[in-house]
């Protein structure tokens, strides 16, 4: 079953976060579709979702998780100790929220902005969707 994560692709830090996670899912657990790609478009119209959310969406068993639920749902399954991050799930989600939107609403000035979407490498090719 493949897990797809829906990045902003202009987005400096979630393209750097993209290569993070590709980087450390050696089971290739999660495809990506950028926001603003059609696939992207797509799925955000069937979950009903809006393409501004500032927010990288994962979505796995026919549902969408955002901001840190989708966070902690790829950290559960990447190598390593990042599968302990998990246990913040016991936070309530307004409270792990409050700091991704932080993040969130500030990673255009903090991170930078491309003028056009993340291409992938030869070799990562085939986990992208659009």
């Amino acid at each position: 079953m493949d897990r797809i994560i829906l990045f902003d692709g202009v987005c400096n830090l979630c393209n750097h976060s993209v290569k993070f996670i590709i980087k450390r899912d050696s089971f290739d657990y999660f495809k990506f579709a950028s926001i603003q790609g059609e696939t992207g478009q797509a799925l955000l119209k069937k979950y009903g979702l809006k393409g501004d959310l500032d927010s990288f969406i994962v979505i796995e068993n026919e549902k969408a998780y955002v901001k840190s639920s989708a966070a902690l749902l790829v950290c559960s399954k990447l190598d390593g100790a990042f599968k302990m991050l998990k246990i913040f799930r016991i936070l309530p989600p307004f409270f792990r929220d409050f700091l991704y939107d932080l993040v969130a609403k500030n990673r255009y000035k903090w991170f930078g902005k491309e003028e056009s979407c993340l291409l992938p490498s030869p070799e990562w090719k085939q986990r992208f969707l659009d």
